[in-house]
């Protein structure tokens, strides 16, 4: 009956339910005729179901557009000895710290893979979560070392805009991107190409369990 919905949509703060006497609530819920479905809806009637934006596709982005990418990281001595570890670089400059004690830096220094790894890393809900694929990146630079406890943050440039040639569903989009520790010097920079779908072609996003109600009581 709508107008026991519009009842329901009332704010709680003015919500008046009728009377049904001692009916058990199985019984209400049968006279108002409504299902398991409405009931939830009527509990929240101004439910929301948010989907976390991550990545863009091709119609969003725009030559010179700035991308502030959050948040920001403390990169700690173990991510970087770990880090190392993983990827077989075992330069004492990284993991040793009598070495990195006589070393031109006096410390040591965080391995620049990790920085740029990770710099690449907040740029991806921005600007490539949504991609085809990473075409290139190229102009590579670590302006600045970065030590353990350092915290980055990064920002991105969009620098050009292109629809493919061969595949009118896609495009390219030339970015630029950089990292800054916390006292807002340049530690990291580079240039990088990634394939975008345009709005009409991107697959929709999915969960194994779509078509579930897994919030049902």
């Amino acid at each position: 009956p709508i107008a026991i919905l519009e009842l329901f949509a009332q704010p709680s703060t003015s919500l008046r339910l009728p009377s049904f006497g001692k009916m058990t609530t199985a019984r209400k819920r049968a006279r108002l005729g409504l299902d398991q479905t409405v009931i939830r809806a009527i509990r929240c009637p101004f439910m929301t179901t948010h989907e976390r934006p991550f990545g863009r596709c091709l119609e969003d982005f725009a030559p010179g557009d700035i991308l502030r990418h959050w948040p920001g990281k403390t990169i700690t001595e173990y991510d970087d000895h770990l880090f190392c570890m993983i990827t077989m670089n075992h330069h004492p400059l990284h993991t040793n710290d009598w070495f990195a004690a006589e070393s031109v830096q006096g410390r040591n220094v965080v391995v620049g893979n990790l920085v740029y790894s990770l710099v690449l890393g907040m740029s991806v809900p921005d600007v490539s979560g949504a991609a085809i694929a990473n075409l290139e990146v190229e102009t590579l630079q670590h302006k600045f070392p970065t030590f353990h406890g350092d915290t980055i943050h990064a920002e991105t440039r969009v620098l050009e805009v292109k629809e493919s040639k061969s595949k009118p569903d896609r495009g390219i989009v030339t970015v630029e991107t950089k990292g800054f520790n916390q006292d807002g010097q340049e530690v990291c920079y580079f240039k990088r190409k990634v394939l975008i779908w345009k709005r009409d072609a991107a697959p929709q996003r999915a969960r194994p369990y779509d078509g579930t109600d897994v919030w049902a009581d």
